[in-house]
């Protein structure tokens, strides 16, 4: 799969300041559903997710048709494209879509609303990650199938892991492996609760280390982390738009 390396700009504002050069993998095309019909209808199983890319800009509304709230450019603040997850789609009479409702990442966490179909892109992304802070455990998932369980590290009592519904937006490969990010990191859609003064809001992410005693404990400010080889693992197999539920 085609990888795009792209500059960084710093976003581990949660976890720590990092530099490298981030990574991008395309969204495959969504095939056309077999039958439709007017009105909103759910996107997404358990076997794959709808995610959706910006070409040029989009504006996001609470509702279609009425004032946007958020806009984006085709790439985001720290030059990674610009990815929703799509939750929705309304469509006309004549079975077209007309709106997508999304999830953006933006402040509160879990956010949503509504983007032009002729605004973005669609693709499916078959992989899905979940996340229990109380057993610090991360297990992912293929077309439905676990594929893998892990111990993680998560946040500490004073700086914990956000709980919800996210997704991953953007990917990075740190400078320096051996660093405290270790060979890479996924960034997901989740802000910290109480970073809030951070470096763009205190996001959260996904990602190796340099302590690996750390895996297993509430140590970080909010971020998961889990021993390199494993972060490699999964790395490769979350696109952006791979769906992360985080769960107590």
């Amino acid at each position: 799969m085609l990888l795009v390396s792209l500059p960084l700009v710093c976003f581990l504002a949660a976890c720590g300041s990092t530099t490298g050069r981030g990574s991008t993998a395309p969204l495959p095309a969504a095939a056309p559903p077999p039958h439709c019909r007017s009105g909103l209808s759910q996107l997404g199983s358990k076997r794959f997710a709808v995610a959706a890319d910006v070409p040029q800009h989009a504006r996001v509304y609470r509702r279609p048709g009425r004032k946007p709230f958020a806009s984006f450019d085709r790439l985001n603040q720290n030059g990674f494209p610009t990815v929703f997850r799509v939750l929705a789609v309304l469509r006309k009479r004549d079975c077209k879509a007309s709106w997508y409702r999304v999830q953006v990442p933006l402040r509160p966490n879990g956010v949503t609303g509504y983007v032009p179909a002729r605004d973005v892109r669609l693709g499916r992304v078959h992989s899905r990650v979940l996340i229990s802070v109380s057993a610090r455990q991360l297990t992912l998932f293929r077309n439905g199938r676990r594929v893998l369980r892990t111990r993680v590290a998560v946040g500490s009592p004073s700086t914990p892991t956000p709980t919800g519904s996210f997704y991953v937006n953007q990917r990075l490969i740190p400078s320096d492996p051996g660093g405290p990010f270790g060979p890479g990191a996924i960034g997901i859609s989740a802000f910290s609760n109480v970073l809030t003064g951070w470096t763009q809001g205190g996001p959260i992410a996904i990602h190796g280390t340099n302590e690996p005693l750390s895996i297993g404990h509430a140590v970080s400010n909010g971020c998961i982390r889990m021993h390199n080889p494993v972060l490699r693992r999964v790395f490769a197999a979350t696109p952006a738009g791979t769906p992360v539920v985080i769960r107590p």
